[in-house]
């Protein structure tokens, strides 16, 4: 299959790109590092959701490793040996921590689904044991799926400016990659469905519950199920609808030029929206762990305000 890419200017005109993913990047540094700091201040948490949420945030600094690397060469300033590294090692980490992010973010809703429903016979599920060995098998399966791409050899190519990834794959790693693609696309599909059904039960479930005497509890909780489900929809759904007919662009299946270019630009668009979860987390770090709530609260109100929020958030449930 000839190689277009050289006829054809896709990759360029990445600058304005750029200064979005620094943005980002400079507010989910600050974020995570703060909400590290948090999770290892507060006092050991041995709930399903808190685990989940360490494992969300173990990702999200992956994250942070990789999007400096990207930004130097979406610039066009770094040198070929950081572009190849890019190519097999950082992006492929972006692709980790965005599809961790996903099913975490699918455990929490039915973690949450589950506490309120109090279901004895599926007590075990909400195990913090259980919680550990699941996460454990993501890792696995999610690094399972992506290192090939980092580990599968690569062309040797003439040093040029505006070269794409997919021009150092051989015939195998353009096969894997494809692959990967549609496999992960599947991986969005089937926890998509469990997401939005858990959060739509639980939605349902406090509606009911809304003349309740605790109607303030009530109300935080549907806030943080909508926050979740809001935040999941805008970050992760654009990149979907676009990343089956950009990767077919880029195996060239989709040949035209000016398609190719459009497709691209919405490909960097759209994952610029879904690597913004590293900026959404923290967020959804304060509305779904009282610990991590309070140490907030401690940290950046008044002795005043601090004291209120410690006798409120007494009588609640850790959410």
């Amino acid at each position: 299959m000839m190689n277009s890419s050289s006829f054809c200017p896709v990759y360029r005109d990445l600058e304005p790109f750029t200064y979005f993913f620094y943005l980002v990047f400079l507010i989910g540094i600050i974020g995570s590092c703060f909400a590290a700091w948090a999770f290892i201040q507060t006092p050991t948490n041995h709930r399903c959701v808190s685990i989940y949420l360490i494992n969300l945030l173990t990702a999200d600094f992956l994250l942070t490793l990789a999007l400096p690397v990207k930004i130097v060469v979406d610039l066009g300033v770094a040198p070929w040996k950081l572009r190849i590294f890019h190519c097999q090692v950082t992006a492929c980490l972006i692709y980790i921590n965005m599809y961790l992010s996903i099913i975490f973010l699918a455990f929490v809703s039915i973690d949450r689904y589950l506490q309120l429903i109090h279901s004895c016979k599926i007590y075990r599920i909400q195990e913090p044991g259980f919680a550990k060995m699941i996460s454990t098998v993501v890792w696995l399966m999610v690094l399972l799926i992506m290192v090939p791409n980092m580990a599968i050899p690569i062309k040797h190519i003439r040093e040029k400016p505006n070269v794409g990834c997919m021009e150092f794959k051989n015939e195998f790693g353009r096969n894997w990659h494809l692959l990967t693609n549609f496999i992960c696309v599947a991986i969005f599909l089937n926890f998509s469905a469990i997401i939005l059904i858990s959060n739509c039960l639980v939605i349902r479930q406090l509606y009911r519950n809304r003349d309740n005497e605790n109607y303030p509890n009530v109300r935080r909780a549907l806030i943080s199920i909508l926050l979740v489900t809001a935040g999941y929809i805008v970050c992760f759904l654009p990149y979907h609808v676009v990343r089956t007919p950009y990767t077919l662009s880029q195996t060239e299946v989709i040949s035209d030029c000016s398609t190719r270019i459009s497709l691209f630009k919405a490909k960097e668009a759209t994952l610029l929206l879904a690597v913004s979860n590293l900026c959404f987390d923290p967020i959804l770090y304060y509305h779904l762990s009282k610990g991590f709530r309070s140490k907030v609260t401690e940290t950046f109100a008044s002795p005043k305000e601090t004291k209120a929020q410690e006798e409120k958030t007494r009588s609640e449930n850790d959410v």
